[in-house]
């Protein structure tokens, strides 16, 4: 346990209560709490997550800027949901994604889990780009990537990481709730 780890990890949970509160203001802290995990990743020979890191910390930036132009007049980002044919697209980019990327780890690298840090590097990457475009069903993809990143960083002795993603998960469920409350609420055009 590092102090690096125990900031990144205070950093996250202020970073997803803001996402939960669909407040713009959680780019700032998502920001500097990616760039300590890559640091604390790379360490922990958890490579894909550590690259993972550098996606996020752009899709951050890109995110920041979708958010700022879809608020609504309280300053909060609107909500929509994706189609079901958007939603298998994005099914079948995770399973290539884990396909390719866990033979990779496990072929080239000295990843200690390649096919677990695949797998959850393709759920979190295509969760947070539905984050970002404001979609619904990112909140899904986080509850079944935190599920099984608690079991990952767990085996990895990484126990504050552990416990952010305990907390994670409960605020996913939150998420999820909260944002399906508000598209019921605010209805916002056909799903896309």
């Amino acid at each position: 346990m590092s102090s690096i780890e125990i900031i990144a990890s205070i950093l996250g949970v202020a970073n997803i209560i803001l996402l939960v509160r669909r407040s713009i203001w959680n780019y700032p802290f998502g920001i500097v709490m990616v760039s300590l995990y890559g640091y604390v990743f790379f360490e922990a020979r958890l490579f894909s997550d550590a690259l993972l890191q550098v996606f996020f910390f752009t899709v951050q930036i890109y995110g920041w800027w979708v958010w700022y132009h879809a608020r609504d007049d309280a300053g909060l980002v609107k909500v929509e949901r994706m189609s079901t044919r958007a939603r298998l697209v994005w099914i079948g980019v995770i399973a290539a994604a884990t396909i390719a990327e866990g033979w990779y780890l496990a072929t080239y690298t000295t990843d200690s889990a390649p096919w677990m840090d695949a797998n959850t590097t393709a759920m979190s990457v295509v969760a947070q780009y539905l984050l970002s475009i404001r979609k619904i069903e990112n909140w899904i993809l986080w509850i079944v990537t935190d599920m099984v990143q608690i079991g990952l960083y767990y085996w990895k002795g990484l126990y504050p990481t552990t416990g952010l993603y305990v907390l994670f998960l409960v605020l996913s469920v939150v998420g999820l709730y909260e944002w399906q409350r508000e598209r019921r609420a605010h209805p916002v055009g056909a799903p896309a």
